[in-house]
């Protein structure tokens, strides 16, 4: 996902050339990424042959998002806007990356001591952000959108997770939903209607069904 938006940003961004974006920037950070999951799996290994344990995996290695963002708007943006030029505005983002990771690698001489000393809400707090925001967001607001497709789906979640209801044959909640919510637009895309009696059917379903097996006090789930 990343490639995408770097790709798609250089260009309509700072309006660095195809040709570039497509033959320079795009395989440097494919190759970056390589290099760093290969990095990741050796010292996956090497932890799992010094604790004699087979259940050690590695943590994806891939590109910062909030960096991504903060390196185009805030540091090449305003160097094609002030210069004119695009290669310049690029060149001026590869000194922001190597700087970031200058400051990182002397971050990491002293990680164990930041992590003891920082609280565990500062040290997530970037990842929440990126989960609620780039992930999230857009699909909350794709529920509201179209309600019709999206809450029956929505509905079947909450009952696997919180109401902890088992579906017929063991299948799993999340291919239940996607199931519905493909049957339900596909319908409405064939009808090109509103159809009631799914707008019925979702809030008969939450009134009387799922809010009586949720975890939480009714009226406060009836005041949301």
């Amino acid at each position: 996902m990343q490639l995408i938006v770097i790709g798609a940003l250089c260009q309509q961004v700072c309006g660095i050339s195809p040709t570039k974006v497509f033959g320079i920037i795009l395989p440097g950070a494919a190759i970056s990424i390589f290099i760093g999951n290969i990095f990741y799996a050796w010292q996956a290994r090497k932890c799992s042959r010094r604790e004699k344990r087979n259940d050690v995996t590695a943590l994806p290695f891939g590109i910062n998002t909030p960096s991504l963002f903060a390196f185009i708007f805030f540091v090449m943006l305003p160097v094609k806007l002030e210069t004119g030029n695009p290669e310049m505005a690029w060149k001026v983002g590869l000194l922001a990356c190597l700087g970031s990771g200058i400051i990182e690698l002397v971050g990491a001489l002293g990680a164990e001591f930041i992590r003891k000393h920082t609280p565990r809400a500062a040290l997530l707090s970037g990842l929440a952000g990126i989960a609620i925001t780039f992930i999230g967001m857009d699909f909350a607001l794709r529920i509201f959108d179209r309600p019709l497709i999206a809450f029956l789906p929505f509905s079947i979640i909450l009952i696997e997770y919180f109401a902890r209801i088992r579906f017929p044959f063991g299948l799993p909640g999340g291919l239940v939903a996607l199931g519905t919510g493909t049957v339900l637009a596909w319908v409405l895309f064939k009808l090109g209607v509103l159809v009631t009696w799914i707008l019925l059917l979702c809030k008969t379903l939450w009134h009387n069904f799922i809010l009586r097996f949720l975890p939480f006090q009714g009226e406060r789930l009836e005041r949301f």
